[in-house]
């Protein structure tokens, strides 16, 4: 669902910062520090409930303040707009309101807004750890696969009992294997749903990939954790000896992994800091576009475009997240930073963020 209204309040240095966002392109431009990368950690947070900046919640909040709040307005096909709202406490507490009602949980607000990142830490996605290219697949399958998020809660939770258990040791290996049935039911169940997501996703990405490039030969393969010809519960049945020696789960859906190949090795390995950030580019294209052809709008925020990518690289990436329908959100130094012209038929509205202080510096189609 686009926003069609936003009031930001106590968000680092953005006291209170309301606009109505165009539901095509905005760009924000402003200076290092200005506070227009703090409107995109706002729709984050609206959305995640947590920052892609910080893990430390009181970093974005105002120290004058006890608590920030992030309100919005999201279109409907029909009906008047949801207002929906999150409050962020000091303390650590999270408030979540759907049409002023509270909400159980941030998954209520993630349903209805969907975002993607590219920002200079989304290319962590290669270079980082496993589990952020876990995080990557599990956002896909939450919102593919209706019945994941309750599976793989219940796993987490089985996994962490289980962990406990081998932690205190004197263990049978007779109360494991009891132990051991929901683990494995819950386990599968994730398994397939992150497997079922990457076959969708693989081909979207590979067609992506080829309209930023024509010189890359990328591939995706899913790794589930274990031995490829075991099913789970034979994969922790021959490991319970050993997860008793180590004290934790050695095996299982905790250690998947999204494996991106070129014809020579890791992608990582054998492509130049430029071309890995066109493959991340078209992961987070490809997973948007897969959830838009399934009915679902979805919000683009690019922070800060690639500064390994040149000027003609930057122009397709703006090029096809504008085919994709979507809303989108770009912030800039300067107005022309992007390197791009926007179709003519395209909606752009540029804003001004100086000092946390936002103001609408043009509105409409493009000019021929």
């Amino acid at each position: 669902m686009p926003l069609v209204r936003l009031d930001i309040s106590h968000v680092r240095n953005l006291s209170s910062v309301r606009f109505e966002p165009s539901p095509q392109v905005n760009v924000i431009v402003g200076k290092n520090g200005s506070g227009k990368t703090s409107v995109l950690e706002a729709i984050h947070l609206l959305s995640f409930g947590r920052s892609f900046r910080s893990h430390k919640h009181k970093t974005y909040i105002q120290h004058e303040n006890d608590a920030c709040i992030v309100f919005a307005q999201l279109h409907q096909k029909q009906g008047s707009p949801i207002r929906v709202g999150l409050q962020r406490h000091r303390d650590g507490q999270i408030d979540v309101r759907i049409q002023g009602q509270r909400a159980q949980s941030v998954i209520e607000l993630a349903e209805r807004l969907p975002v993607q990142l590219i920002n200079p830490d989304a290319f962590r996605l290669l270079e980082g750890s496993p589990s952020i290219r876990r995080q990557f697949i599990d956002w896909g399958a939450f919102h593919f696969d209706k019945d994941f998020i309750q599976a793989w809660r219940g796993w987490q939770k089985a996994l962490k009992q289980r962990n406990t258990l081998l932690r205190r040791g004197k263990i049978s290996l007779s109360l494991l294997a009891a132990f051991d049935q929901e683990l494995i039911r819950l386990g599968e169940q994730v398994n397939q749903s992150r497997k079922a997501y990457v076959e969708k996703l693989t081909p979207h990405f590979v067609k992506v990939l080829s309209l930023l490039t024509t010189e890359l030969s990328v591939s995706l393969q899913f790794f589930q954790g274990w031995d490829a010809q075991k099913n789970l519960a034979m994969a922790v049945e021959a490991g319970r000896e050993r997860d008793i020696e180590l004290g934790y789960t050695h095996t299982g859906p905790q250690r998947a992994d999204l494996r991106v190949k070129t014809a020579t090795g890791d992608a990582l390995d054998t492509l130049s800091r430029g071309q890995q950030k066109l493959v991340v580019s078209a992961l987070k294209i490809a997973q948007g576009q897969l959830l838009i052809d399934m009915g679902r709008p979805l919000v683009f925020l690019v922070d800060d475009l690639p500064a390994e990518l040149d000027a003609n690289h930057r122009q397709k990436l703006c090029q096809l997240l504008e085919s994709l329908n979507s809303q989108i959100f770009i912030t800039s130094v300067e107005p022309d930073t992007t390197d791009f012209t926007w179709a003519d038929t395209t909606d752009v509205r540029q804003f001004s963020m100086t000092n946390g202080e936002l103001s609408l510096l043009s509105k409409g189609l493009q000019e021929s």
